[in-house]
């Protein structure tokens, strides 16, 4: 590791044992997956890892999904190198491709989104052959058309190492081995928080579940959804193509596959019916979801949005116009004018008046929700703002103005969609709440480690009783046992392969 550590700056920083043990296997040279929790050092690894290639007169490429995490890896590598920083290229799309293509030549180390780096490639203006380590940030992501697997197809095809980092790459055996396939794993290093290796730096998390009852007109309205619900899923049993004993309980995947399955379908007749059928029972089921267990604002937006379009399926104009929709939707708006929400709402009030001056984070699924959520935080007194993504409309611009300020102290509340689970740098935080459980292992991992980087921290998820809440948060619990096991038997199976056969595939 001699060659590497002169350029690395450790200073004000701790190399621990774990990513000490991970980084001298890694340099081993072998394509290695790294499995570490949120907020356990895996940038100093990787550091360790480009530093390595840099050393040995090689380049060295850093890639991340996106444009505000590869700046925030831009900004840690040329604080954690020693290294001339101009050696050290942020490439981006906004670069003009004369520009890029002589500032690719002259870097020793390249961070980019995977979709410029591919076009590059694509386009020749750069070869992999000059890389000899690859590092590929959130590598959970490396499935299907997504450019890292054809980032990875080049770097096994040029004999460039690939190292892939993530906090979970998910429960599915397929995928985790698809995965594996990629990047061509020889070598799997996880670490989980109950390592003994680990447990000493890991701060503790205080899990909470607030229960929380369905109020009297989420019960009105879902009285009034169920039988149009049960209608069409009498509908596609009669033709033979879904069975379900209890529709609160199919899973989102099995929708999924039902409507592949009547694309398939060759009989027209037959298979507008089923189309028809499926639509509205799709449509009906998201609404019913929303009611129970996001809110009243998010299922009148969403049947909002549906009545809005200028072109509708005769599924949803017959979902529109049906009596009991109808009656639902004035029930929500009448009770929205007077005031009413989600029991929840009140429940994460209560919650922070119970942190009031602490830092926390409020994850939630959909932008209305988390409009509404920042809206009635405000109007509580707290200093609350939404952070969504670029499909809202917000620019990434705006979206490092408002982690900046969040840092910085300027308000204390961030209620946040997904975006704000993956990799980007925004402080720890002492609460963050779960406004409702979700199925994702990987999702649920990132959430988590929102908090109890430097100091403990405490998570606390709201549960609406009698929904797929309580499914959701079971799920995600069983997936990431699930995970461990699948991981722990494939890297047996690759350690056990005979000498030699370091090219093993899974």
């Amino acid at each position: 590791m001699g060659n590497a550590a002169r350029l690395v700056n450790l200073e004000g920083m701790e190399f621990r044992e774990y990513q000490y043990n991970i980084t001298k296997s890694i340099l081993k040279g072998l394509n290695t997956l790294v499995i570490l929790p949120t907020g356990l050092g895996k940038t100093l690894i990787a550091v360790f890892a480009i530093a390595n290639a840099v050393a040995n007169g090689k380049k060295a490429l850093l890639l991340a999904p996106t444009k505000p995490l590869c700046e925030q890896h831009y900004d840690e590598l040329k604080r954690m190198m020693k290294v001339d920083p101009g050696d050290i290229l942020l490439l981006t799309g906004t670069i003009a491709k004369g520009k890029r293509k002589e500032l690719e030549s002259l870097a020793k180390v390249i961070v980019a989104t995977p979709q410029t780096f591919a076009n590059d490639l694509r386009s020749s203006d750069i070869t992999i052959g000059d890389f000899s380590v690859a590092v590929f940030d959130e590598c959970h992501r490396a499935v299907g058309k997504y450019a890292y697997t054809y980032i990875a197809n080049e770097c096994y095809m040029h004999g460039t190492q690939m190292i892939g980092l993530t906090a979970s790459p998910g429960s599915r055996k397929d995928k985790i081995k698809m995965l594996l396939d990629v990047l061509k794993v020889q070598n799997i290093e996880m670490r989980l928080s109950t390592d003994s290796d680990v447990m000493q730096y890991v701060m503790p998390k205080y899990i909470h579940f607030v229960d929380v009852e369905k109020s009297a007109t989420i019960d009105n309205v879902t009285a009034l959804l169920k039988p149009m619900i049960l209608e069409s899923v009498t509908g596609l049993q009669k033709m033979g193509l879904f069975y379900a004993k209890n529709f609160e309980h199919i899973p989102k995947g099995r929708l999924i596959e039902l409507g592949n399955e009547i694309r398939k379908i060759s009989a027209k007749n037959y298979k507008y019916a089923a189309i028809y059928q499926y639509v509205r029972l799709l449509n009906l089921i998201h609404a019913y979801d929303l009611i129970e267990t996001e809110g009243l604002y998010a299922f009148s937006q969403y049947m909002e949005t549906l009545a809005s379009r200028e072109k509708k399926s005769r599924a949803v104009s017959s979902l529109l116009n049906s009596k009991n929709m109808i009656i639902a939707r004035s029930m929500v708006d009448a009770a929205l004018r007077s005031g009413e929400e989600h029991p929840k709402v009140k429940a994460l009030l209560g919650i922070m008046e119970a942190y009031k001056g602490k830092k926390a984070i409020v994850f939630a699924q959909y932008r209305s929700t988390i409009k509404m959520l920042a809206e009635n935080l405000q109007k509580a007194g707290y200093s609350a703002r939404a952070f969504v993504g670029k499909k809202e409309g917000v620019t990434q611009e705006q979206q490092k103005m408002t982690i900046s300020d969040f840092r910085e102290g300027k308000f204390d509340i961030l209620v946040s969609t997904s975006i704000g689970e993956e990799g980007l740098d925004i402080p720890t935080v002492d609460l963050v709440v779960f406004y409702e459980p979700i199925p994702s292992e990987i999702r649920n991992i990132q959430r988590r480690g929102r908090t109890g980087r430097k100091y403990s921290g405490e998570v606390i998820i709201l549960v609406t009783k009698d929904t797929k809440d309580q499914i959701y948060y079971f799920v995600s619990k069983q997936r990431e046992k699930k995970m461990a096991y699948i991981i722990n038997k494939l890297s047996s199976e690759l350690k056990s392969s005979a000498p030699g056969d370091g090219q093993k595939r899974l």
